[in-house]
C-alpha cells in the first residue's frame, strides 16, 4: 500500500493532448489572469486612493478584490506553466499550499460577500442606524472574522486531506489541487472524515446563501417603497452587482460539486472548475463597475493618471503608492 509520505509531486489534468492546443490554453488562460489582476487591480486602486469611495461598501469591495486576485492567481499560473512546458507535474508542495490557499480564499470571499449583504441591507432598511452598526471598528472586525474564518476552514480541510493515506496513485483528474479530486485517490476507507467535512461545508454554504437571499427580500421590500424613481435606481444600482456576484459563485460551486455522478466526467470537471474558480475573479470587476457612476468615475481617474505618469516618464514611486493605500484608513 503506497502512502502520501512517498509521494514526491503529483500529476495534474492537462488542458489538451497537443502541444498546439496547449498553447492555445495558455494563451486563453493568460488574457483572462491579466484582465483580473487589471481590474481588481484598478479597484483597489481606486477605492484605496479615491476619498470619495472610503464607505464600508467600498472597504468590502477592496477586501473581495484582494481575496479574488488571490484567489485566480493560486491556480491559474501553474496551469499556464505546465500548458507552457508540455508538463502535468506540481510538487508535493505546491499541492499542498492549493489545496490549503483555494478553499481558504473561496470561503472568505463567500463570507465577505455575506457580510457585504448585511452592509446593503443596513445601509437600504435601517439607514439611520448605518453609522453605528458599520463604523470604522466594526467593518475591520466584520472583514477580519471572514478572512479569519476562512483561513481556518482551510487549515481544518488541509490538514485532515493531507492526513490521509493515498493508495490510487498520484494523479490528479483536475488542473489544479482540488479537494474532492485528491479524495478519489485515497484509501476508500480513510476518507470518510472529510466527506463529512465537506458535508458541512455544504450546510455552511447554504446557511451564508439563505441569510444573503433574505437581507435582498427585504432590500427590494425597502426598494419598491422609495417614492423617488432616482432613489430606487441608485438603490438598486448598488445592490444589483452584489446579488449577480453571489449567485454566479454560488451556482457555479453548487453546480460543480453536487452534479449527479452518472453525468461526471473529466472534460466536464474541468469546465465547471474553470466557471467557478476562475470566471469570478476575472468578471467581478466588470459587474461592479458597470452600473456604480462612482466607482467608473474613480477608475476613469486613475486609469488617466497613470496614462499621464507613464507618457511624462515619471512612472509611480512605491512610497507614494503605499502612503495612498494607508490612507483609506486614517480619512
Amino acid at each position: 500500500m503506497s502512502n502520501s509520505s512517498f509521494i514526491t509531486e503529483f500529476l495534474l489534468l492537462p488542458f489538451a493532448d497537443t502541444w498546439e492546443l496547449q498553447l492555445l490554453h495558455f494563451a486563453l488562460f493568460l488574457g483572462i489572469y491579466l484582465a483580473a489582476l487589471l481590474g481588481n487591480g484598478l479597484i483597489l486602486t481606486a477605492v484605496a486612493c479615491d476619498h470619495r469611495l472610503h464607505t464600508p461598501m467600498y472597504f468590502f469591495l477592496l477586501n473581495l478584490a484582494l481575496l479574488d486576485m488571490g484567489c485566480i492567481s493560486t491556480t491559474v499560473p501553474k496551469a499556464m506553466a505546465n500548458s507552457l512546458h508540455d508538463t502535468r507535474t506540481i510538487s508535493y508542495e505546491g499541492c499542498a499550499a492549493q489545496v490549503f490557499l483555494f478553499p481558504f480564499l473561496m470561503s472568505a470571499d463567500l463570507f465577505l460577500l455575506t457580510v457585504m449583504a448585511y452592509d446593503r441591507y443596513v445601509a437600504i432598511c435601517k439607514p439611520l442606524h448605518y453609522g453605528t452598526l458599520l463604523g470604522s471598528r466594526a467593518c475591520a472586525q466584520m472583514a477580519a472574522a471572514a478572512w479569519g474564518s476562512g483561513f481556518l476552514y482551510a487549515l481544518l480541510h488541509a490538514t485532515n486531506t493531507f492526513s490521509l493515506p493515498l493508495c490510487q496513485g498520484n494523479a490528479v483528474d483536475q488542473f489544479f489541487c482540488e479537494i474532492t479530486q485528491i479524495l478519489k485517490i485515497s484509501c476508500s476507507d480513510s476518507y470518510l472524515r472529510e466527506v463529512g467535512l465537506l458535508a458541512f461545508s455544504g450546510i455552511l454554504v447554504l446557511g451564508c446563501f439563505v441569510f444573503i437571499v433574505l437581507s435582498y427580500v427585504q432590500i427590494f421590500r425597502a426598494v419598491l417603497r422609495i417614492p423617488s424613481e432616482q432613489g430606487r435606481h441608485k438603490a438598486f444600482s448598488t445592490c444589483l452587482p452584489h446579488l449577480v456576484v453571489v449567485s454566479l459563485l454560488v451556482s457555479t460551486g453548487v453546480s460543480a460539486y453536487l452534479k449527479p455522478p452518472t453525468i461526471s466526467s473529466s472534460s466536464l470537471d474541468m469546465i465547471m472548475a474553470v466557471l467557478y474558480a476562475v470566471m469570478p475573479p476575472a468578471v467581478n470587476p466588470l459587474i461592479y463597475s458597470m452600473r456604480n457612476q462612482e466607482l467608473k468615475n474613480a477608475i476613469r481617474k486613475v486609469m488617466s493618471w497613470m496614462f499621464i505618469r507613464i507618457c511624462s516618464g515619471n512612472y509611480l514611486d512605491p512610497s507614494a503608492a503605499i502612503d495612498c493605500f494607508f490612507c483609506f484608513f486614517y480619512t
